[in-house]
Parts: C-alpha cells; structure tokens; sequence
C-alpha cells in the first residue's frame, strides 16, 4: 500500500478570488498559496460557506493526508476537472440513468418487497409527473421497458441549466442511488438525504432482512454513504452559496 503523504502545509485559509469577472469566487489556500485540482485549475467555488467546509477538511488532516477523509474536497476536485467544458456529456448521462431509472423496475414477488418498493418510490414518481410533466413507465422483472421521450425531455429541463459544481453533484447522488429520479428529488428538496438513501437500498434491505448481511458489502455500503452525505452537503451549499 502506498503511504499517504505528508502534511505539507500548517495554515488553512480561503480568500476572494482576484479579479473573478463571473461572480464572486472563494478559492482555498495553504499556506497563503491556492491549492489545484489534481488537473492544475484553482480550487474556486461561489459559495464561501463551501469554501469554508472545504477548508475544514484540509484542516483537520493530522500528519499525513489521507483523501478518504475528504469527501467534499473529491467532489469539487472532480467537478472542476471533469465536468467544467463538459455540461452537455454529464447532463446526457444523468438522463441515461433517468431512462433506466431504480424507480421504474419493481418485482413481481413477494408481495411485501412490491409493497415496499411502492411505499418508498411511487411518491418521487408522482412528484416528478405533477411537478414537471414527466411520466414514467414501470417494468415488472427484468425486463427493459422504454421511456416516453417526453418523460425525458421533462426531466431534461429540470437539470439543463445547471452549473457544473451542481451538475457534477447530482451526477455522484444519482449514480450513488442508481436512481436520477431519487437524486433530483432530494436536490429539490423532496426528500431528506437519509430519505433518498434508504429510498435507494430498499432491496438490498430486504435481501439483508431475510438472509442476513454481508461484512465487507456492509464496509462498502458505508463509504458510499458516507460520500452521498458529502455530495448532499455540497448540493445544499452550491444551490444556495449564501446559506
């Protein structure tokens, strides 16, 4: 295994970006010096309290910097490098994953698992065509079951003129949840992030309900929730940069 590195730096601050002419930008420093993406670009966001919970992170590193601790900074780390310039490729996969969305495929048995399924995903299905227009199909088994393109295009509206942190946010929750839909309601404030992410696993807990868990998927259950927790967070902080 690779060592971590060490701690390179002692104080942790942001700042105003100078001459930023696209709105207000926080960048983050070390040492009075701005830190870059692992792609070289500033790390610069609109909204000072997320630069503030970026610093944090950074802060909280003990001798050595271990990314596994910041969740936060990942994110917009991969939003700046791989999602600014390419809006149009990152939206086209969100509606990719809507077109095959969790919430449209439902077992046909046992009865409680139908029942649970609906309990949790009729109302997102129902807030989406009440709210946007957009009609979703459902599919019994395995079977693939087309979307009305309509349905998409509704949903498209709905993230189309997103910015790229917001984009690069909501891209980490849909494929976090397998599920666009769940992802856009929680971002709208629909449904609580522990909501959406019990929402998202209502299979795997039944599975787990009646044969039990397994340890490791358990680990690897955790560090994704644990990431849906960050992507959340900074969804609120980037939708409203002056909360």
């Amino acid at each position: 295994m690779t060592p971590l590195p060490k701690r390179f730096y002692k104080a942790v601050s942001i700042s105003t970006v100078a001459g930023e002419s696209a709105g207000e930008q926080w960048q983050l420093l070390l040492d009075e010096r701005p830190v870059k993406t692992p792609g070289k670009l500033i790390v610069a966001v609109a909204s000072q309290p997320l630069a503030e919970v970026l610093a944090d992170e950074w802060r909280a590193q003990g001798e050595r910097i271990d990314p596994a601790t910041m969740p936060m900074t990942k994110i917009i780390n991969s939003a700046i490098d791989g999602v600014s310039g390419r809006e149009g490729e990152v939206i086209a996969d969100i509606i990719a994953f809507a077109g095959s969305d969790l919430l449209c495929y439902r077992a046909e048995e046992p009865e409680d698992l139908v029942a649970i399924q609906a309990a949790a995903w009729d109302p997102v299905l129902s807030w989406a065509r009440d709210t946007f227009g957009a009609r979703f199909r459902l599919a019994r088994g395995v079977m693939p079951v087309d979307q009305p393109p309509e349905a998409l295009e509704a949903f498209a509206g709905q993230v189309c003129d997103l910015g790229a942190l917001e984009l690069g946010t909501l891209h980490v929750l849909t494929t976090l949840t397998g599920s666009a839909l769940l992802a856009l309601a929680h971002g709208r404030g629909q449904m609580t992030a522990d909501a959406a992410w019990i929402a998202a696993h209502v299979d795997e807990d039944f599975q787990i309900a009646h044969w039990g868990a397994d340890e490791d998927a358990a680990e690897r259950r955790e560090k994704r929730r644990v990431e849906f927790q960050a992507a959340s967070r900074v969804w609120g902080l980037v939708s409203n940069p002056t909360a």
